[in-house]
Parts: structure tokens; C-alpha cells; sequence
């Protein structure tokens, strides 16, 4: 109708706009509480139209920052983000633990281990309850 196809107005600076550079240091901030921990850059790409079935196509594309592993970051910062985290609740999981101890029995405090690697397709997380005898 207007002779532009459906997706005329993305280009580099809508791309930009959508999702500006410093918006990887604002991720990494949250996540790891410092922008210097993250390991990769962050954009926002454009892979084209599917006009079949009116789908914009886009993919954020990470690229490793110099002397950073991202493959490590991926994993290395999420007990910290397990800790923190509303949806993982770890307050509400200790609470249970503590209603279902022997009345002698309280929680200490409680941690997080690093992030091991099982395999390719699994990592684990320790989380470590530590408990104590109430007098």
C-alpha cells in the first residue's frame, strides 16, 4: 500500500534504540551486582521478516568481551541470582525446612556453593542448610 514492506523501519538505529548497548552493563548490574563481571555484550539483531507467517524474526546476539569466558558467566553468577531471586524464594524454602525439623532444631544459615558443571547439558548449584541445636 505505502510500497515499504511490513518491516521498513528496522534498521541499525531502531535496532539501537530498542535495545541500546548499555543495556548489557544495566543486565550484568542486576545479575551480578557490577557491570564488570559480565562477560559478554549484548545486542539486539534483526534476521528478517517471515511474511508467511508475519513474523518479525530477531535474536539478541552475545559476543565475549575480551578476557572474559562466556561460557563461565553464564553459570558462575547464578547462585547469587538463586539467592536473590523472589521466584526461588530461598526464605520460603528455609522456613519449611525449619517447620519440618525436630523442635530441638533451628536453622543456623544457610549458603550457596559455585556452580558445577556435570555435564554439557547439566550444571548443580550447593545449597548448604546449617543447622543448630536451640538450648
Amino acid at each position: 500500500m505505502w510500497g515499504k514492506g511490513i518491516d521498513f523501519f528496522i534498521d541499525d538505529i531502531f535496532l539501537k534504540d530498542m535495545f541500546p548497548p548499555e543495556k548489557a552493563d544495566m543486565f550484568f548490574e542486576a545479575l551480578y551486582g557490577g557491570a564488570e563481571s559480565g562477560a559478554f555484550d549484548i545486542s539486539l539483531r534483526y534476521l528478517g521478516l517471515d511474511s508467511g507467517q508475519n513474523i518479525l524474526q530477531f535474536e539478541f546476539l552475545l559476543i565475549e568481551r575480551p578476557g572474559h569466558c562466556m561460557a563461565c558467566s553464564l553459570t558462575r553468577g547464578l547462585p547469587q541470582v538463586f539467592n536473590r531471586h523472589p521466584v526461588v524464594d530461598v526464605a520460603g524454602i528455609i522456613e519449611k525446612i525449619e517447620k519440618c525439623l525436630l523442635p530441638e532444631w533451628g536453622v543456623r544459615e544457610w549458603s550457596f556453593g559455585r556452580t558445577k558443571v556435570i555435564s554439557s547439558r547439566e550444571n548443580s548449584i550447593a545449597f548448604n542448610v546449617y543447622l543448630k541445636k536451640k538450648v
